[in-house]
């Protein structure tokens, strides 16, 4: 796994292919679009509020002559100070990912009143149009005159559940269970009966959240929600987070945004049910190591630093526990429910690979009945499983935000107006495309991105590398002329290197097992952005391993599927905590051609069908 750099992301040991020029991020908003509103005067309840934490705390400046407001609240207009600087002072919650430096593209404010009173535009805000500013860019020039703006909220699309939902009456012994007039937790007596038994499954993902809830008694889901993760100031990434955790004056923000969300969505959610959040009495936690270990309160350091592992796998190695569960009471977390509710977080399996890829096995159920299969869950930290034989191997890929709507000048998140699929001309702009609500095209999401990569290619447009073969000084095209749509040389290349390291992820792992593409017989792929892939031009780009397309199987949200299944089976549990112990972990870089591999995969085509393996471990099976 790369360290994070001086400025917090994370990098490979040497330069790449595509090196990194200035940073720009995403989303074209030239006219207000139908998915984008103003948030006028309430406080935004998906994002947490970035406050005296994030720089210097606001000061107001003598005797000021106007003010800056926010619906109904207003505070004194200071002269150099931004947007966002006055958006903390009146504790306006505004999203950002990228520490305010001008680069997530989130922090998009309407400017209602008083455009005049603050500095031209940047150009990080050459996308914007109207009256719509980057909070963190726009600052105040003058104090003659009253500014009032309102952050945007969109809704994103998220995938809110899996696709393998059948079960046997075997996979129903949940730990907490109604006896009577009482609720146990095994021998231990947590309640009274109170009408009903339930436990919440949840996925807490790098970039979304999802939760389930669960009657205990029945089975049966009662109402699932999905919401963006509000950790996002810290950063779109797991080694930005990290980053962010180590900061001076911050420690507990991470989990107290977390922590605030899912007891707002739980309680939501028992509302919509008929339900009680007195009557919760379990919580079973999925996510990539950093998320969890930061909800159970655990410090995050020593995962981000060679030899990138948790606290909980330090511990396991040196024989001071027995796996790397966790159980905790969820008051002892600030999480809503009883108040004798049980909190269990998944394994993980080593380093990066972490509980979010212990519930996706379970959900797809990896290898049963000796087949050669792979899943590979998609996403800034991409996790690839490999069974074969009766062994696993597995990796984690650090693909960065690129297929998110990072790094890229018109990439955006799965939102209304996202472009989801296109089609090009030979000229290289779109001849088909198709958005998110059958709204005006404001961007390029991840699945429309991968469709653009591999048109632009086969119609020669661009290189493996990345270039316009046709005038190589070229260094953008128009992909939606009429709705100002371009991509670049640059953006090519970003989205090369996210590729290439899903790429490495899937070929180092193929070829330690000594397992060539056409061996496998299911390759599995979870996540939101793998479920909208178009999995032929997928396999053209290299994103995924060269597999039989009729092979290739979408599961959607694996990892709340198998939160849900181990909420509802302790023995599913036991089960986890064993075989995490017998999955061999392959940390990338410590592979001898790595970077070769990586430079490989940064190239815009199909990964090899043969491969050359199977090759030295370098890490043992633990035990």
């Amino acid at each position: 796994m790369p360290q994070p750099s001086p400025r917090g992301r994370p990098r490979f040991g040497r330069t790449c292919l595509y090196p990194r020029r200035h940073l720009r991020l995403p989303h074209r908003l030239g006219v207000q679009s139908p998915s984008l509103r103003a948030d006028q005067g309430k406080d935004c309840q998906d994002q947490t509020r970035r406050g005296r934490a994030t720089g210097t705390p606001f000061r107001g400046g003598p005797d000021p002559v106007s003010t800056v407001a926010h619906g109904a609240e207003t505070r004194p207009l200071v002269v150099g100070k931004t947007i966002f600087d006055h958006a903390d002072a009146l504790e306006v919650e505004v999203p950002t990912s990228c520490l305010r430096r001008g680069e997530c593209h989130e922090c998009v404010v309407e400017i209602s009143e008083g455009m005049g009173a603050l500095t031209e535009r940047t150009e990080t805000e050459r996308f914007l149009r109207g009256d719509f500013r980057l909070a963190c860019q726009a600052r105040v020039l003058r104090d003659d005159r009253p500014v009032r703006f309102a952050p945007l909220r969109r809704r994103p699309r998220i995938l809110k559940a899996g696709r393998l939902r059948e079960r046997g009456p075997d996979d129903f012994c949940p730990a907490v269970t109604r006896a009577g007039d009482e609720v146990r937790y095994g021998d231990t007596v947590l309640d009274r009966y109170r009408g009903a038994v339930c436990g919440l499954a949840v996925d807490l993902g790098t970039t979304t959240v999802v939760l389930e809830l669960v009657d205990l008694e029945s089975g049966a889901t009662l109402g699932v929600a999905g919401f963006e993760n509000p950790q996002q100031f810290g950063g779109s990434d797991v080694m930005n987070r990290i980053s962010y955790e180590a900061r001076p004056g911050v420690a507990g923000e991470l989990r107290n945004a977390a922590v605030a969300a899912i007891n707002r969505g739980t309680r939501d959610l028992a509302r919509q049910a008929g339900r009680r959040v007195p009557q919760v009495y379990e919580i079973v936690v999925a996510g990539n190591s950093t998320m969890r270990d930061i909800l159970f309160g655990l410090s995050v350091q020593s995962i981000g630093e060679m030899p990138y592992k948790s606290l909980t796998e330090h511990e396991y190695l040196a024989g001071r526990r027995t796996h790397t569960a966790l159980l905790a009471d969820s008051r002892s977390l600030g999480l809503r429910a009883n108040r004798q509710a049980k909190v269990y977080g998944i394994p993980l399996v080593a380093s990066h690979v972490g509980a979010d890829a212990v519930a996706g096995l379970e959900t797809v159920r990896l290898g049963e009945g000796g087949r050669t299969e792979m899943l590979v869950d998609m996403g800034t930290n991409t996790e690839v499983v490999l069974s074969h034989g009766g062994r696993m191997w597995a990796a984690s890929c650090p693909a960065g935000p690129a297929f998110e709507g990072g790094l890229v000048t018109y990439g955006m998140r799965a939102y209304d107006g996202a472009v989801e699929s296109i089609t090009v001309s030979r000229d290289g702009t779109a001849s088909f495309y198709r958005t998110i609500g059958d709204e005006p095209a404001v961007g390029i999401c991840g699945s429309g991105l991968v469709d653009l990569l591999a048109g632009l290619r086969s119609q020669g447009v661009m290189t493996e590398r990345g270039a316009f073969p046709h005038d190589r000084k070229l260094s953008h095209i128009d992909v939606i002329p009429e709705r100002g749509i371009t991509f670049s040389r640059e953006d090519a290349g970003n989205l090369a290197q996210a590729k290439a390291a899903n790429y490495c992820g899937q070929l180092i792992v193929m070829r330690t097992a000594g397992v060539e593409p056409a061996d496998i017989d299911r390759l599995y792929l979870a996540g939101g952005f793998a479920t909208y892939l178009d999995v032929s031009a997928a396999i053209e780009i290299g994103l995924i391993a060269p597999v039989a397309p009729e092979r290739v199987v979408k599961v959607g949200n694996a990892a709340v599927e198998g939160a849900r299944a181990l909420l509802l089976s302790k023995k599913k549990r036991r089960w986890a905590e064993e075989l995490t112990k017998q999955v061999t972990h392959i940390e990338l870089e410590t592979t001898p051609d790595f970077f070769d591999i990586f430079v490989e995969g940064c190239q815009l085509k199909p990964m090899p069908s043969v491969l050359a393996g199977p090759q030295p471990v370098a890490q043992p099976v633990r035990s």
